[in-house]
């Protein structure tokens, strides 16, 4: 790796942080606006619905857009929309305002899941190791900070829009910085002729991507229960304050960003199949005590243990899907990204269906069950580069390398 390996990598790293930041700013109000527009359980949930539903629509434009001007536009125009987003849903007075407004969320946080994951898995085919767990773990500090800044400014009795306001120029002015360091189009993937790079793009194959897709889906019914919902069930089923509530997020992104920090060290020496599969043990049963618990304490302490477990398991499926796609064209990691929306969108309507016809408590039951299907479909993530035509790295974008002890070289 050279200098500009390491420039690329804080620059993408800074785009995590940024995304996490501002969608936990985001989240961590959830509450608040039920409380603002008088949304029952069941509105809010189809509120919530419609955010994942538009990222989807997102992700797509992501990946049509990168594969003719490279992720890195994409992602420096989707990074500051995402803080102006959340902004204007702080700001919003009227029903139809804060529509819009999470509408526009939506599509910015799918431009920038999308690229910013491409961004990641560009890094880590030149570092020729695993990295794109710290990049995840960038995310989940930034996370921490969020969740912190509507805890710190709920106590001082800031409203939404000026607690959001300020989150979004804090994350506009990283957005910023970050910005010209990130992986040009002709370092993001292996050079090759354009009759080559269409035969190893239709080479990509979908029954992986799938099978990690799923895997990808039932952690994001989990993280979204935990996303959207910690905040509402500590407030409103343990009868805590806002400060208190929306410590269950911070929790939860504060062992998610212990367990990412040491991933890569942890796939390098077990393989993505066998973090994975511990991972989605040890969720479930973060979900159960969240569940069961009777205190905040013990709530926030469940959402912890889920965070821990589970912490591994996206950067993981967008490592995978790297693997898939050795011309880095992007391809792979924008479908698996769309699982990420439909695990939101199935979370977001039956943990709202579950907490509106029984409670809030079996909501966080349900998807305790579902992560049991991570741990089936673990052994998905041992994934390899198709065959592909005979090519030529460029010296700026070394060939692809296996991720783990696990994978296959590329090829």
């Amino acid at each position: 790796m050279d200098q500009r390996d390491r420039r690329a990598r804080v620059a993408v790293a800074g785009a995590y942080f940024v995304q996490g930041f501002c969608f936990a700013g985001l989240l961590t109000q959830v509450a608040a606006l039920q409380r603002k527009f008088g949304f029952d359980d069941t509105q809010l949930s189809l509120v919530l619905l419609a955010v994942p539903v538009v990222a989807g629509v997102g992700s797509v434009v992501a990946g049509l857009l990168s594969a003719r001007f490279g992720s890195s536009p994409v992602l420096r125009a989707g990074g500051p929309g995402v803080c102006l987003a959340i902004a204007l849903a702080g700001f919003a007075a009227q029903r139809w305002q804060l529509y819009v407004a999470l509408a526009l969320v939506g599509l910015m946080l799918g431009l920038v899941d999308a690229t910013m994951n491409m961004q990641g898995v560009g890094v880590e085919r030149r570092y020729r190791r695993p990295v794109l767990n710290s990049f995840h773990a960038a995310w989940s500090a930034g996370a921490i900070l969020g969740a912190l800044a509507t805890s710190g400014t709920a106590h001082l009795g800031w409203s939404i829009g000026a607690s959001l306001g300020a989150v979004a120029a804090a994350g506009v002015a990283l957005a910023l910085l970050a910005g010209p360091g990130q992986l040009r189009r002709a370092e993001e993937a292996l050079q090759m002729p354009a009759a080559t790079q269409a035969a190893v793009e239709t080479r990509i194959p979908w029954r992986p991507i799938v099978l990690i897709g799923v895997a990808m889906m039932l952690m994001f019914i989990a993280d979204s229960a935990v996303s959207n919902w910690s905040s509402v069930f500590i407030e409103k089923a343990l009868h805590a304050s806002t400060s208190v509530a929306a410590l269950g997020l911070a929790a939860y992104q504060t062992t998610m960003l212990l367990g990412r920090t040491a991933g890569d060290r942890l796939v390098s020496r077990f393989s993505p199949t066998a973090v994975v599969s511990v991972g989605g043990v040890v969720g479930g049963l973060g979900l159960v005590l969240v569940a069961a618990s009777g205190t905040p304490a013990l709530s926030i302490a469940g959402f912890a243990v889920v965070g821990l477990g589970l912490s591994l398991v996206v950067p993981q499926s967008f490592s995978a899907a790297g693997r898939l796609d050795p011309a880095g064209t992007g391809i792979a990691i924008a479908r698996v990204n769309l699982f990420n929306y439909v695990g939101f969108v199935v979370g977001a309507g039956m943990i709202g269906a579950v907490a509106e016809s029984l409670s809030l408590r079996w909501a966080f039951v349900i998807p305790a069950v579902l992560v049991a299907g991570i741990v089936a479909l673990a052994p998905a993530f041992r994934t390899h580069a198709p065959e592909s035509p005979t090519r030529s790295p460029s010296p700026a974008s070394p060939p692809s390398p296996p991720s783990s002890a696990e994978a296959a070289p590329a090829g």
